[in-house]
């Protein structure tokens, strides 16, 4: 395996400037994020480190420079916004630039693309199914002519106003995974697997590693810590943001010892990047590299430097 982290928490860095600090920091890999340029609509969105859109053979030339004098890789290409928004020309807009970011990630030589699969908040998971698979068949036969493939993060994105109450993204549990490819059948097609957003839906992720691990193609490495006292005030039933927050890895209730268990018993031997939304080091620059130093340190008693 190899240890790398999102670089959605540095939009004021450069990618040349992360890949540095990530060597100088003792990390294999990063997943790079490529949004279009434009104002974030909510932390750490909006944040463009390869613009895909002007992707040109003296950005491949530079990228591969850099890549190259660090010895960093690049794990994947991240692009996390909402396919299956209510609102259509968002989701054109969105479904085209999920298609550059794919067309990009061959350009570069990757094999994947981290994304959401998106949903209609508003909708249950059975209405909004058809649209799913108009939408997502065309994505993953684009992908699968690029020969990239999608991994497909199971966070809710249920902690705003405006996501409540269904959230905007599907897959969220083994139950819809389970559906999700049974429908959509390719290899191309699988996860991005984060575990911390298991731990306020009380699912262990254990079994679903075993039954998907054909499917695991990225991880992410977030902790995340289940409030009790505010779980007794607020109920099971309210939003999660209030009775959870994101951790560092090992300061939540991810038990990182069995999930490295299972992961290796699955055979996997790709990325797991650390994720960074832990609020106490968002503070500066200097704070979220602490926070990636940290993680690091403890993230490598499960990930031997290769």
């Amino acid at each position: 395996m190899q240890l790398g982290f999102v670089t959605a928490l540095f939009p004021e860095l450069s990618l040349r400037e992360i890949l540095e600090f990530a060597a100088e920091t003792g990390y294999d890999c990063v997943e790079v994020m490529c949004w279009p340029p434009s104002k974030a609509e909510r932390r750490y969105a909006g944040v463009t480190h390869i613009d895909v859109a002007s992707l040109g053979d003296r950005e491949l030339s530079e990228i591969d420079s850099a890549v190259r004098s660090t010895g960093v890789k690049l794990s994947a290409l991240g692009y996390y916004p909402n396919p299956l928004t209510p609102d259509l020309a968002e989701s054109e807009a969105v479904v085209l630039h999920l298609k550059q970011v794919i067309t990009g990630a061959a350009a570069l030589g990757l094999g994947t693309v981290n994304s959401f699969v998106g949903r209609d908040w508003t909708k249950s998971v059975d209405d909004q199914w058809p649209r799913f698979l108009d939408t997502w068949r065309p994505i993953i036969a684009h992908a699968e002519a690029h020969k990239i493939r999608i991994g497909i993060e199971n966070c809710p994105m249920l902690f705003g106003k405006n996501e409540w109450p269904g959230g905007k993204n599907l897959a969220t549990s083994p139950a819809i995974w389970r559906r999700m490819f049974n429908d959509i059948n390719s290899n191309s097609f699988g996860l991005n697997f984060d575990p911390s957003h298991f731990v306020f839906q009380f699912i262990d992720p254990a079994p679903a590693l075993m039954e998907f691990k054909h499917r695991l193609f990225h991880i992410h490495a977030k902790d995340a810590r289940l409030d009790q006292w505010a779980l007794n005030e607020y109920g099971a039933l309210a939003n999660p943001a209030l009775f959870h927050t994101p951790k560092l890895p090992g300061l939540g209730d991810v038990n990182w010892g069995r999930f490295f268990s299972v992961l290796t018993d699955c055979g996997y031997q790709g990325p797991v990047c650390v994720e960074v939304e832990d609020r106490a080091y968002e503070g500066t620059v200097e704070l979220r590299k602490a926070s990636l130093r940290q993680s690091a340190t403890f993230l490598r008693n499960y990930i031997p430097k290769e």
